[in-house]
């Protein structure tokens, strides 16, 4: 079975939400459309829709995180789903079950779905490859692998900004090596018809499958950010890293740090994204993450409702209170 098979029922119903490798346009256009109609939510005195109400979501973090389980968790809420978060250092797994008993478990208190993280790169389809079929599964970040929601929110920051997508020109910055949110962009930019995406920073830290993905590659960084209409900057992920990779921090910063003079070689009306953490010095001179052109709260804010649209298209369920067949 091929991995996007997994993902859509027999009618092509979304599911589960994997990875973004595979789908079509039109099913990401979905999930930006309806993410569209949940932005106002958070700015409601209830901050609340009854879309989800009686589904029960189950948060599996096994990797540690803060901004993406709460987006989830208060995604969830908004959609008036019951939310439980389970401790996975505390939980049966940790005294000797294992990974599969105590997702039958879960199974049989009758929950919906699982947002599932983990370090290791394919756990997520795992999970869905052995759940009972009335669960779905989002993959909330799997080792090297796919991030599948960040790269949504990412790409729908982008369309609120520009949104003709066949006419931008983006750069995503800093250690693609290791980051499963740049597959996952990328994956998307194609998707929707973006067509020039570059991928900027060392040669130690640039895959070298990105070319057969239709990237442009560039080890300068003043040569990669002319005229560019979006610059993504990416964390250094030195948890991943297995080697001395760079000669320093500082010296990163210096030759690919996002500054206002780096900065100054985009279009003059570039947006500056970044998907945290933020690592303030060496990825990105603080005046530059707080500037006008920085929409990294923004991604944040954002990352709530597209993670509403994700659930809910999953679940079957559209803004207007309808349920679809899955």
């Amino acid at each position: 079975m091929k991995r996007q098979d997994i993902q859509c029922d027999s009618q092509g119903q979304l599911r589960h939400f994997l990875t973004i490798e595979g789908h079509k346009r039109e099913t990401l256009t979905q999930i930006l459309d309806t993410a569209e109609n949940f932005i106002t939510v958070g700015n409601q005195p209830v901050k609340k829709v009854p879309l989800l109400r009686g589904k029960t979501i189950v948060n599996l973090f096994f990797e540690s995180s803060t901004r993406t389980r709460t987006t989830f968790e208060l995604a969830a809420k908004r959609l008036s789903a019951d939310v439980l978060n389970v401790n996975i250092s505390t939980s049966s797994t940790s005294k000797g079950e294992s990974l599969l008993d105590m997702l039958h478990n879960l199974e049989a208190m009758h929950c919906d779905m699982f947002v599932v993280r983990h370090e290791q790169s394919g756990a997520a389809h795992f999970i869905a490859q052995h759940v009972a079929p009335h669960i779905s599964i989002i993959n909330a970040g799997d080792g090297r692998h796919a991030h599948p929601t960040q790269a949504m929110l990412d790409v729908f920051t982008i369309r609120r900004h520009k949104p003709d997508f066949t006419a931008l020109r983006v750069a995503i910055v800093g250690d693609l090596m290791h980051s499963r949110v740049a597959r996952s962009q990328i994956h998307a930019l194609n998707t929707l018809g973006v067509p020039e995406v570059r991928a900027i920073g060392p040669c130690t830290l640039i895959p070298p499958y990105l070319q057969q993905m239709g990237v442009h590659v560039y080890n300068d960084v003043r040569e990669g950010l002319k005229d560019v209409d979006v610059v993504i900057m990416l964390r250094l992920q030195r948890e991943r890293m297995d080697g001395a990779l760079l000669p320093s921090e500082l010296e990163y910063f210096q030759t690919y740090g996002l500054t206002q003079e780096k900065l100054a070689l985009a279009k003059p009306d570039a947006i500056v994204m970044h998907p945290g953490p933020i690592n303030r010095g060496v990825e990105i001179e603080s005046s530059v993450a707080d500037g006008p052109q920085s929409v990294i709260l923004e991604q944040v804010s954002n990352g709530i409702a597209v993670r509403m649209a994700v659930m809910s298209v999953v679940l079957g369920r559209k803004p207007s209170g309808e349920e679809g067949e899955a």
